[in-house]
């Protein structure tokens, strides 16, 4: 197999263990991939049907994830969703590339730990509702091309929502937001490496249903669904006095359904540009858990610096491959989840409590 050319890089000098620094194999010029030798789009490690898409620059547009926001638009269109701990919710960066969302939302502010994650999308659109002073500064001074409420100056196409209350009705079009891209702009690299379809599963994935997981005020399960081979989302929702219930997780008129779910374990600290903002650290090392094709892999991700991507190597120092198409990422917690077995109900199994 080919392999994915920017990140094979990446592969070969991860592969060897947590001694080589991954930062040493970027190339943030390469966006051109393949599997098999058939063109891929960077994002998904699937056959490119629009080369024009294929070539744009990303856009991320931070979404809301508050209970009266839901469900959003474009979530089920974004190449890679990140879904981050804030004060006391989550909330998602959605990256988008292949395809677009009209509309797209609801935007809400960002964050700092935003620009750590973020940056090794080769300098990316970034379409968000504002935020205090310190964080629009650093912002302004990173990877991220400022395309907010405000710094767009009303050439974004932002606009409020007649079928909600503000903060929560502020949307805009990825269409009209592609429009403000710099001169000059590329396409992303690679985040992720694909399996071709001769590529037999890993020997360390274990089958099972799927996952829960425990974020800042949100509890998700994760769900297998074979039949359409991809993970479908429910978030517990309270009824009533102690009755909960797991809630599909709609958006696009359909259940949020990725092929791929990866977890990374991340430490939060407070953000310096907002004390009541946690902050994720997104370099170094840490562990975590890829849900593909029916089964979980027990990770060890590393990151020299936030300019690469993730390098994800299971128990045997080989590089985790994933299935092409959609991927979520959650930056969660230390132990914020636990794997649902094959056959098990998963209403049986507690909530991790990290």
């Amino acid at each position: 197999m080919a392999g994915i050319a920017a990140l094979s890089i990446l592969a070969a000098c991860g592969g060897g263990g947590s001694s080589t620094d991954p930062s040493a194999s970027s190339d943030s010029s390469v966006t051109t991939s393949t599997i098999s030798d058939v063109p891929v789009y960077p994002l998904l490690g699937t056959p490119i049907t629009d080369q024009a898409a294929a070539t744009r620059m990303a856009l991320v547009v931070k979404i809301d994830n508050h209970p009266a926001t839901r469900p959003q638009t474009g979530l089920n269109k974004a190449d890679i969703v990140f879904e981050e701990n804030v004060e006391g919710l989550t909330r998602f960066a959605a990256v988008f590339h292949s395809q677009g969302s009209d509309p797209v939302g609801p935007i809400r502010s960002g964050r700092t730990q935003d620009i750590d994650f973020l940056s090794s999308f080769n300098k990316p659109l970034f379409a968000w509702s504002g935020g205090n002073a310190r964080v629009t500064k650093a912002v302004n001074a990173s990877d991220l091309v400022n395309i907010g409420h405000s710094a767009s100056r009303g050439k974004g196409g932002y606009y409020r929502s007649t079928n909600s209350k503000a903060p929560y009705n502020l949307y805009s079009k990825t269409t009209d937001l592609w429009t403000l891209a710099p001169t000059g702009a590329t396409a992303p690299q690679p985040q992720f490496i694909y399996r071709g379809v001769s590529d037999a599963k890993a020997s360390t994935l274990i089958s099972g249903d799927g996952a829960k997981l425990s974020m800042y005020g949100v509890k998700i399960l994760w769900k297998w669904d074979a039949a359409s081979g991809s993970y479908l989302r429910f978030t517990e929702k309270k009824l009533g006095y102690k009755k909960y219930v797991n809630e599909p997780h709609m958006s696009d008129k359909t259940q949020i359904n990725p092929a791929n779910v990866v977890v990374l374990y991340v430490t939060y600290v407070k953000s310096k540009a907002d004390r009541k903002s946690p902050h994720a650290l997104t370099t170094g090392k840490g562990t975590g858990f890829v849900l593909t094709d029916g089964g979980s892999i027990p990770v060890t991700w590393l990151r020299g610096n936030r300019k690469v991507p993730f390098t994800l190597l299971d128990a045997n120092g080989a590089v985790v491959r994933l299935t092409p198409g959609r991927t979520w990422v959650e930056l969660g917690w230390k132990n914020s989840m636990v794997s649902i077995a094959t056959g098990v109900n998963p209403d049986t199994i507690a909530w991790p409590n990290p």
